[in-house]
């Protein structure tokens, strides 16, 4: 789904241009509904609301029209769809971030991308127009606080990084909310890759923590992490910037007291115990 925008000087915004559209053969297009002829210099702004390859086809068309008339255009696309596809073949974040890019975008925002490839990928024939928005003012605003703060009440003590992967995004926001990081570990079976357990470092005998990761998708890592620290769920909680939450998610509120995600992703399944919205930072980003 998208939702389009028009926005006439800092802060303010018309009603939609724009609305999608598909032909009865199924062709994606997009119609104009309002000109906006006489308001001036345009930022016409694109909010992608998941992973549908036909909204593709649609941002393709609508902006076709803008920068052949030449508006800014700024597509808003929280979950950048491919990016946990980012080494082997088919290349799945190559092929998604090469159709963004034929698009001739004035700005891409994306929210927390799993893989630090996308950034690389997109500035390398995309240059000074993409912005990585990330989670740390999320997490510090709305899950956490700040351990170095008296006036607001800290809600975890300690940041648990699920594997090493996830490392340097754990300690990107252990940082800027001032708690100490636990490093979790996953550990495979050399002859079949599967994974064959976790283990944590030895964590406090008192307090909560909070795991942090970019995607939840089935939930079976944090299942097993959750297992491992043997804590209590009153002493754990869950963010996770993308929740997919497929196939036997919902045992994780069996095994964490909190569950944050934001609306990045289009369905939580009711899972989450908290949705954050992000589009105030998302739209924050957009340049002036």
């Amino acid at each position: 789904m998208i939702k389009f925008q028009t926005r006439i000087g800092p802060g303010f915004y018309t009603t939609p241009t724009f609305e999608g559209m598909f032909f009865p053969a199924g062709e994606a297009h997009v119609k104009v509904i309002n000109e906006n002829e006489d308001k001036g210099p345009l930022t016409e702004i694109a909010r992608v609301y998941g992973y549908s390859a036909d909204d593709l086809m649609l941002l393709a068309m609508w902006a076709d029209y803008c920068v052949a008339r030449g508006s800014e255009t700024v597509v808003i696309m929280p979950y950048f769809p491919g990016a946990r596809q980012d080494r082997g073949l088919p290349f799945g974040l190559g092929v998604y971030a090469s159709i963004i890019e034929t698009m001739d975008l004035s700005q891409l925002i994306v929210f927390d991308p799993h893989s630090e490839a996308l950034h690389g990928r997109l500035t390398e024939n995309f240059p000074d127009a993409v912005t990585i928005v990330d989670s740390r003012r999320v997490i510090r605003d709305h899950v956490v606080g700040r351990a170095d703060r008296d006036d607001k009440a800290q809600a975890y003590d300690g940041i648990i990084c699920p594997d090493q992967g996830a490392q340097k995004r754990s300690q990107a926001v252990a940082d800027v909310v001032h708690l100490p990081l636990f490093q979790a570990r996953k550990h495979r079976d050399e002859s079949t890759g599967q994974l064959s357990g976790f283990t944590i470092e030895e964590l406090p005998s008192e307090g909560r923590f909070l795991v942090v990761d970019d995607i939840c998708d089935g939930g079976g890592t944090f299942m097993g992490l959750a297992a491992a620290s043997g804590l209590p769920k009153e002493r754990l909680g869950l963010y996770v910037s993308h929740g997919v939450f497929s196939g036997k998610a919902p045992q994780l509120l069996d095994a964490f007291g909190e569950i944050f995600t934001t609306n990045s992703y289009p369905s939580s399944r009711g899972i989450a115990t908290h949705e954050i919205n992000i589009d105030p930072y998302l739209y924050g980003a957009i340049k002036k």
